[in-house]
């Protein structure tokens, strides 16, 4: 599709790569005004449903591009990241994927809990000014476009349990001990 088709339609340019990381393959996806999403386990069926989805959300169709500047630097900070050199990610980000608490949840989460350390449901639902919200914080977690680079690993259950992760608690186990919340998982 040319850019005057994809004008015609609504959409905006989609790029995407996969990057092979230590918690395994991630999808990666960006359009002009940044990175819009991040699938964990993006081989085959996985990689394909998702980028069916974001053709369909975004109104076109996600072209492989590897070499898209944006998709590079994600790339870079996140092997800084998995190698213990990098606690922040500074790049731009497309949250036209999320609205509503969902997003306003998610960038709390992304501005108030640092690298290393957690917030519980409850307490996140607290801060932005919804107490007792702690269910539609979960939620919030498990719609998330853009998880690792928006931590959402890093919510966990009140009373000190792990909580879900769409990841799967494999990865959030390891996320967390690579952040020194946890110890290293044994295997």
């Amino acid at each position: 599709m040319d850019s005057r088709e994809q004008d015609e339609r609504g959409g905006q340019p989609v790029v995407w790569t996969v990057a092979d990381t230590a918690i395994g393959p991630l999808l990666l996806a960006a359009t002009p005004a940044g990175l819009v999403n991040v699938v964990f386990h993006a081989t085959g069926p996985i990689r394909d449903r998702a980028l069916a989805r974001l053709a369909s959300r975004l109104g076109t169709e996600p072209v492989e591009a590897p070499g898209a500047p944006l998709l590079r630097e994600a790339i870079r900070q996140l092997d800084a990241y998995f190698a213990g050199e990098r606690r922040d990610f500074e790049l731009p980000l497309d949250w036209s994927l999320i609205s509503g608490f969902n997003r306003q949840v998610l960038r709390e989460l992304a501005a108030g809990v640092p690298y290393g350390s957690v917030v519980g449901y409850g307490d996140l639902a607290g801060r932005v000014g919804q107490p007792g919200a702690a269910q539609a914080v979960g939620t919030a977690m498990g719609a998330n476009p853009l998880p690792v680079v928006v931590a959402c690993h890093r919510v966990v259950e009140r009373d000190g349990g792990i909580g879900g992760f769409g990841g799967g608690l494999e990865t959030k186990r390891a996320l967390l001990a690579l952040e020194g919340v946890l110890p290293q998982p044994l295997f």
